[in-house]
C-alpha cells in the first residue's frame, strides 16, 4: 500500500488484503483508525528520506524557489504533510484516530485541518503536487491546504490531462511510499513525457515488486537509479496469515528469501533514487542518506 494506493487494474496479485474502501472515503479518519493497528509506518521513513533529498535539491537548485514536487499515490496528502509541516506520523494518528469517524461533519474537520496544518507549515516549505485516481482524497489534501493542486487521475489508463500537463513544469522531484504496483511504467512514461528536464525519482517499493520496468524507463529519460544496500523499510505488518503466505510466496518467485525481514511479520520496502548521472556520481547514494 501507498500513502495512497492508486486503484487500477495493475494492483498486486500476491493475495493482499483489500484495503480499497479506505483510500476514497470524505476525510482520512477511516485510513488512520484502520491501519493504525497494523503499524502502517511507510510515510514515517518517507519524511526523513524525502526532505534530506529536498535539502540537497534546494542547494543544487537555489535559483528554483520553492522545490516542485509531484506525489504519487498521494491520497489524503500524508507525504505532503510529512514534509511541509513540524509535524511526524505520530501526530496524524493521534488526530485522526482520537474521535469516532462519524463524529464531526467532514466539512468541519476540514476547517479544523486547515488551521492545524497552516500553523505548523515549515519555512520554504515545497510546492506539491498530488496524483491519485482517488477523488475524495485528493479533495481533501487539497481543501485542507497540503496539496498546491491535486489531480484525480489515473494514468495507467489514461493520458495526462491539459491541466496536470501545465502544473508538471518544472518538477524537482517525484515521491512515491508504495504504490509501484498498483502503479507501473505506464505512469512514468507518462509523467516524463511531460517534463523537458526530467526530475529526481524517490520511490519505496515492496520487496515483492520488481522496480526494473520503472527503472529502465527512467533509464531511458536519462537517470540512474540506485538502490539503497544498507536497509529496508518495514511498511506494515500482514493482515492476516494469506497475507504473510501469498508474500512468501511472491518473494520465493523472485528469488528472495523472507529471512530477517518479512519473517519479522512486516511487510518490507526497498529504497531506489534515481537521477541524473552526474548527480548520482557527484553524492553516492549512501552518502546522501548516511544514517
Amino acid at each position: 500500500m501507498a500513502a495512497g494506493a492508486i486503484n487500477t487494474t495493475a494492483g498486486s496479485d500476491w493475495g493482499k488484503a483489500d484495503f480499497e474502501a479506505i483510500y476514497n472515503c470524505p476525510d482520512p479518519r477511516r485510513y488512520f483508525t484502520t491501519l493504525q493497528p497494523l503499524e502502517y509506518q511507510i510515510p514515517h521513513h518517507g519524511q526523513a528520506v524525502f526532505r534530506a533529498v529536498a535539502e540537497v535539491l534546494r542547494r543544487r537548485r537555489p535559483n528554483r524557489t520553492p522545490l516542485n514536487v509531484v506525489d504519487l499515490c498521494c491520497s489524503y496528502g500524508v507525504n505532503a504533510a510529512l514534509l511541509n509541516h513540524r509535524l511526524d506520523l505520530g501526530d496524524l494518528y493521534r488526530r485522526y484516530t482520537a474521535a469516532d469517524p462519524g463524529a464531526s461533519q467532514t466539512e468541519q474537520l476540514a476547517h479544523e485541518d486547515r488551521t492545524f496544518f497552516a500553523t505548523r507549515r515549515l519555512p520554504g516549505a515545497a510546492r506539491v503536487i498530488g496524483l491519485d485516481a482517488a477523488k475524495n482524497a485528493v479533495d481533501y489534501a487539497q481543501t485542507v491546504g497540503l496539496l498546491d493542486h491535486g489531480f484525480a487521475e489515473n494514468l495507467e489508463c489514461d493520458e495526462v490531462s491539459p491541466a496536470l500537463r501545465k502544473a508538471l513544469a518544472g518538477t524537482d522531484l517525484i515521491t512515491v511510499t508504495g504504490g509501484v504496483g498498483y502503479i507501473t511504467e505506464r505512469t512514468f512514461g507518462r509523467l516524463v513525457d511531460c517534463m523537458s528536464t526530467p526530475p529526481w525519482v524517490a520511490a519505496f517499493v515492496l520487496r515483492e515488486v520488481s522496480y526494473q520496468p520503472v527503472s529502465a524507463l527512467l533509464a531511458r529519460a536519462g537517470l540512474v537509479t540506485e538502490k539503497l544496500a544498507t536497509r529496508t523499510f518495514r511498511q506494515r505488518r500482514f493482515a492476516d496469515a494469506d497475507e504473510r503466505r501469498g508474500a512468501f510466496t511472491a518473494l520465493t518467485a523472485r528469488g528472495l528469501s523472507p529471512e530477517g525481514k518479512e519473517s519479522d511479520g512486516f511487510y518490507h520496502a526497498e529504497l531506489y533514487l534515481s537521477r541524473p548521472a552526474a548527480d548520482a556520481a557527484a553524492l553516492p547514494l549512501p552518502e546522501l542518506l548516511p544514517d
